[in-house]
């Protein structure tokens, strides 16, 4: 009987891993597909971006709604729905043959991550009752999300090289199918729990974020003060400020703000949206980067991530025991500092860049990518209830592709704004009409012609070498802002860590998260949020004494 329940819990943990690494590869081996993709189906820079930000930006304005749905639902039936969907989203952006089929696949995608992933975290916590069990299987659920992340592009290469770019979509379905055959057999059957669905949260928080990526990407093509990019603008603003209005009214909201009130909550938060901000921004230049500019194959820009992808995955273990002995400051610090350090190298390779000058910061940007990713979720757990497990997971899913979405639209602005501004006053040196501007520049994405593109006629040389010349110099101003902005974070986030380390850890309104685990109700709706609460005296380390209640 042990040894079936043990086998049990194995094959439970392997299929939750195994979809996991699943979404979070998909969020980035596309992007090694993309000049491929803007040459086949016509795709200018911009097109690109919404088949980047069609997935992040639904999954993100999903993930807080799927949280919900997986208390109301029942988080194992929530979770193959989203399973199902992904697999059917992935089939269909395999078939996709035109940019407007490609993202509504991608959207699709978006929506079945955000149903299964916040499930997986609960279920993972319903199937480990025991304490060391249950660290053990969060490291290793951790290090295989992070895994994903890191094995995309590395992956993808190969395979656009020689079976075409569908096949990074194609993929996903037998792992998909396989998936939702263990599922059905092997997760644990956790029931529904009444909760009122908040779908005023997800009206204003989806329209908000699909207002603000909209701006982002539409202002360097149509302006900044275009009358289109200025009503988004405004629009973001005041349907965002409108949700966290509203979530503060809520009994039971989609985004409980009290877990930013904690030090070591919002910090660990704020780390993982800044590193996604920084890192999903760089996944996304670094591909046309090589392709489009020192024109590589697509398998050898994927080899290429190699080096980062072995510092993540040396990188989480470390920062688990780093965790573990002096609390989550130290490696959050530490991996963003190693971020923004990379980020700020590669602003200074150039056009005629060799691999070997920028190799240090590949693995210098992995390490911090790896130092970051156990840290976040473990600290997040520590500090909340079991009743708060689906929406803490959900918060910290959200934030990480919020920060991708925000980061690949807002840096991608930067690069497009200067991009295009040095190459309109470089084809006017060379008397080119400054209408010709835009197609130059989507030459590099694989749109129309162009080296890059991998077929059709070259752009003259002077006007390649302009082309070539003014995206790296956006290059180089978006990874500058990246870098700045991890370095400013580092600071921000030891200050908000240090500070919640002498507040201590806050428990669920009336009741410490033990004694509501010890009551048989971890699972059941939360009693309160964060803040005045019994709180239990701060180790030297920074980490709260009974800690392990919540993990």
């Amino acid at each position: 009987m042990g040894e079936s329940s043990a086998l049990r819990k194995r094959l439970a943990l392997a299929t939750l891993c195994v979809t996991m690494f699943m979404s979070m590869l998909d969020n980035v081996i596309v992007n090694i597909a993309l000049p491929r993709i803007g040459h086949d189906l016509d795709a200018g820079i911009g097109g690109l971006e919404w088949v980047v930000e069609g997935y992040s930006l639904v999954y993100a304005a999903l993930l807080l709604t799927g949280g919900a749905l997986g208390d109301r639902f029942g988080r194992t039936r929530v979770f193959r729905l989203g399973l199902a969907l992904f697999t059917a989203g992935s089939a269909l952006a395999a078939l996709a043959g035109t940019t407007g089929v490609l993202v509504t696949a991608r959207m699709l995608q978006g929506v079945g991550a955000a149903l299964l992933t916040p499930g997986s975290l609960a279920i993972l916590r319903h199937v480990f009752t025991d304490e060391r069990e249950r660290a053990r299987a969060i490291g290793l659920w951790s290090a295989v999300s992070a895994l994903g992340l890191s094995v995309g592009p590395v992956i993808g290469g190969p395979m656009v090289d020689h079976l075409g770019w569908a096949s990074v979509f194609w993929i996903n379905v037998p792992i998909g199918v396989a998936g939702l055959v263990l599922a059905s057999r092997v997760l644990p059957v956790i029931a529904p729990r009444e909760r009122r669905i908040d779908l005023g949260g997800l009206a204003l928080s989806a329209a908000g974020l699909g207002a603000l990526v909209y701006a982002l990407i539409a202002g360097p093509s149509r302006g900044w003060t275009d009358a289109r990019v200025l009503g988004c603008a405004v629009a973001a603003a005041l349907l965002l400020a409108g949700f966290l209005l509203l979530e503060r009214r809520l009994a039971e909201p989609m985004l409980d703000l009290g877990l930013f009130r904690d030090g070591i909550l919002g910090g660990a938060l704020l780390s993982g949206f800044m590193v996604s901000f920084g890192m999903f921004g760089v996944m996304f230049f670094l591909p046309l980067l090589m392709q489009g500019v020192l024109s590589w194959a697509p398998t050898d820009a994927g080899y290429a991530g190699l080096p980062m992808a072995a510092m993540i995955v040396a990188g989480a273990p470390v920062a688990g025991r780093l965790t573990g002995r002096h609390g989550p400051g130290l490696p959050l610090v530490l991996g963003l500092l190693l971020c923004a350090l990379g980020l700020g190298g590669l602003s200074f390779q150039g056009a005629d860049a060799r691999y070997p000058e920028y190799l240090w910061t590949l693995f210098t940007m992995g390490l911090g990518m790896g130092m970051t990713f156990t840290p976040v979720s473990i600290a997040v757990l520590q500090r909340v209830g079991p009743a708060q497990t689906g929406m803490a997971s959900a918060t910290i899913n959200t934030l990480r592709e919020l920060g991708g979405v925000i980061g690949v639209a807002a840096l991608g602005a930067v690069l497009t704004h200067r991009m295009t501004g040095t190459l309109t006053g470089s084809l006017e040196r060379l008397g080119v009409a400054p209408e010709s501007v835009g197609r130059a520049a989507d030459a590099l994405a694989g749109a129309g012609s162009g080296h890059g593109s991998g077929s059709g006629a070259a752009l003259p040389g002077p006007v390649q070498a302009a082309v070539d010349g003014a995206f790296v110099d956006g290059v180089h101003l978006a990874v500058r802002c990246g870098s700045a902005g991890l370095a400013a974070t580092a600071v921000l986030v030891a200050v908000l860590l240090r500070r919640g380390a002498r507040v201590g850890r806050p428990a669920e309104s009336g009741r410490t998260a033990a004694g509501q685990a010890e009551s048989g109700r971890g699972d059941g709706p939360a009693n309160g949020r964060p803040g005045g609460q019994e709180q239990p005296a701060p180790s030297a380390g920074g980490r709260p004494v009974g800690v392990s209640d919540a993990v």
